[in-house]
C-alpha cells in the first residue's frame, strides 16, 4: 500500500512546466501530468491534440524523481490531474487504492485493442478490470560494441546469444587490455537491475514474483544462476571494479565511453548513442536466457491512467486525447521523439525513416514482461530495498554460497513487505 502521510512528510517544492493557453479553462478542457522523462515527446503530442482538437490539454511536467509522491498527496488531497501518463511499475499501487478510474469498456471499445502492449495491459489491471492503458514504450536490450569485438577476433556482426556467449565473448575483449573490459552492469541500482538483469531470468523460465506480486521467488534456482553468471564475470575480472557502487549514474555512460564490449542497456540507449556519440559503432540484440535461442525484455515506459475524481464531464476529452496518441500520427509523434510505440499493427509505419535497430526494441517490448507489485518503489526503486541491497552483496560476493545466502536473506525482506501490504 501507499503509505500516503510518509509521502507528505518528505514532499520537496517543485517547478512544473506548464503548456496551458491563456484565458479561463472549460468544462472541456483537461489537465495532463507527465514525468520529466517525457519531456521530449508529451509537448509534441499535446500540442499536435490541441492544434486539431475541439479539447485542450494542460500539460505539466513533474521531474521523474517527485511525480509519484506529488501524485500520492494530490490524489488523497483531491487535487490531482485529471490524466497522468504514469511508470507502468505504479500502475498496480494506485489502482489497489482506489486512487484510478475504471477504464475497462473505454479499453474494450477500441478497434485496435488487441494490437496494445500486451504488458503494459497486464500491469494497468487490477482485479480484472483497467485502470491503465498503454502509452509510451520502452524496452530493454543488450547492446555491443563493435569495433571492440573486431580488435578482439571476433565477428562484430554475430551478437551474443547466450549466457555462455556473453562471457566467452567478454573475455576476448578484456583480453585487448588498456583499460578495457568485456561486461558493464550498474551494481548498485535497483531499477537498473530490474531492467535488464530481470530479463535474463524471465528468458530462463524463472521469475521474482509470483501470483501477482504476492509471493517473492528471489530465492529459486533461475534467480542463482543468473547471479552467478554475473559474478562469475566479476570473479574473472571482466566488469571494471567501480560497477560495485554505481547506483546508475554510470548506467549509459559506461559503454559510451568506448571501452567496454557488451552491456545490457534499453531503447532509450539507440537515440542517445546515435545523437551525443555518432562515431560508435554498436549492435542491438536480446537480453538472452541461459540457452541459445530465449531471450527476454522488460517491456517499460508508460501508461494512461485518469484519476478516480476526475469529473465526467472532463472524460470525453481524455478519451479522445487517447485516442489521438494511439493514432498512427500520435504514435509516430511518439516514435520521433524519444518513445516507441505502443500499437503493434502500426508501429512499423510510425518507425519508418528512423534507425533499424529501433524495430528490434519493438519486437522486445512485445515479447516482454513488466513486474506485478503494489510495492514496487519499497522493494524494487529503494535504494536500501531488499531487492537492490540482496543483489549487491550476491553480484559481488566471493563464492555461490554468500551469493545464495544474499539472495534468501533479500527474500525473507522481499516477502515481509509484501505481506504487510495485503
Amino acid at each position: 500500500m501507499i503509505d500516503y502521510k510518509a509521502m507528505i512528510n518528505g514532499v520537496a517544492v517543485i517547478s512544473l512546466a506548464g503548456m496551458a493557453l491563456p484565458g479561463a479553462a472549460s468544462a472541456e478542457d483537461f489537465s495532463i501530468w507527465v514525468r520529466s522523462d517525457g519531456s521530449e515527446f508529451m509537448p509534441r503530442l499535446v500540442e499536435a491534440f490541441n492544434a486539431e482538437s475541439e479539447h485542450h490539454a494542460n500539460l505539466q511536467i513533474v521531474p521523474v524523481d517527485e511525480l509519484v509522491q506529488k501524485y500520492a498527496i494530490a490524489a488523497a488531497g483531491g487535487s490531482a490531474p485529471d490524466a497522468l501518463s504514469l511508470d507502468v511499475v505504479f500502475n498496480p499501487a494506485f489502482a489497489s487504492v482506489g486512487q484510478l478510474r475504471d477504464m475497462t469498456d473505454f479499453a474494450h471499445s477500441l478497434p485496435y485493442f488487441d494490437s496494445l502492449s500486451k504488458a503494459h495491459l497486464e500491469v494497468g489491471s487490477w482485479e480484472g478490470k483497467n485502470y491503465g492503458l498503454p502509452f509510451s514504450g520502452d524496452a530493454s536490450l543488450l547492446i555491443w560494441n563493435k569495433d571492440l569485438f573486431e580488435k578482439a577476433g571476433l565477428d562484430p556482426e554475430d551478437a551474443p546469444d547466450s549466457w555462455a556467449e556473453i562471457e566467452k565473448d567478454a573475455e576476448a575483449v578484456s583480453a585487448l587490455g588498456d583499460n578495457t573490459y568485456g561486461f558493464y552492469f550498474s551494481g548498485n541500482c535497483g531499477g537498473c537491475n530490474i531492467f535488464t538483469f530481470t530479463p535474463l531470468i524471465w528468458a530462463s523460465g524463472g521469475d521474482i514474483f509470483q501470483h501477482n506480486g504476492r509471493t517473492a521467488t528471489l530465492d529459486s534456482d533461475e534467480v542463482a544462476a543468473a547471479v552467478e553468471f554475473y559474478r562469475g564475470m566479476v570473479q574473472k575480472g571482466l566488469v571494471p571494479e567501480g560497477a560495485r557502487t554505481d547506483t546508475g549514474t554510470n548506467f549509459f555512460g559506461a559503454f559510451a565511453n568506448g571501452n567496454i564490449g557488451i552491456a545490457p542497456s534499453g531503447s532509450f540507449a539507440i537515440g542517445a548513442l546515435n545523437n551525443q556519440y555518432p562515431d560508435l559503432n554498436y549492435g542491438v540484440t536480446y537480453l538472452p536466457g541461459s540457452q541459445a535461442g530465449e531471450w527476454s525484455s522488460f517491456a517499460g515506459g508508460d501508461n494512461i491512467v485518469i484519476s478516480a475524481a476526475t469529473d465526467e464531464s472532463k472524460i470525453p476529452a481524455i478519451e479522445d486525447f487517447i485516442r489521438f496518441a494511439y493514432s498512427p500520427e500520435g504514435q509516430t509523434i511518439l516514435a520521433r521523439n524519444g518513445a516507441m510505440p505502443v500499437r503493434s499493427d502500426v508501429a512499423e509505419q510510425a518507425l519508418a525513416g528512423l534507425d533499424e535497430r529501433y524495430l528490434i526494441s519493438v519486437k522486445a517490448m512485445a515479447g516482454g514482461s513488466t513486474p506485478y507489485s503494489v510495492v514496487f518503489n519499497d522493494l524494487i526503486n529503494s535504494r536500501n530495498g531488499p531487492w537492490i541491497t540482496a543483489l549487491n552483496e550476491a553480484f559481488f560476493a566471493n563464492s555461490a554460497e554468500q551469493a545464495r545466502q544474499a539472495l534468501e536473506q533479500g527474500q525473507q525482506e522481499m516477502q515481509s513487505i509484501i505481506d504487510a501490504a495485503y
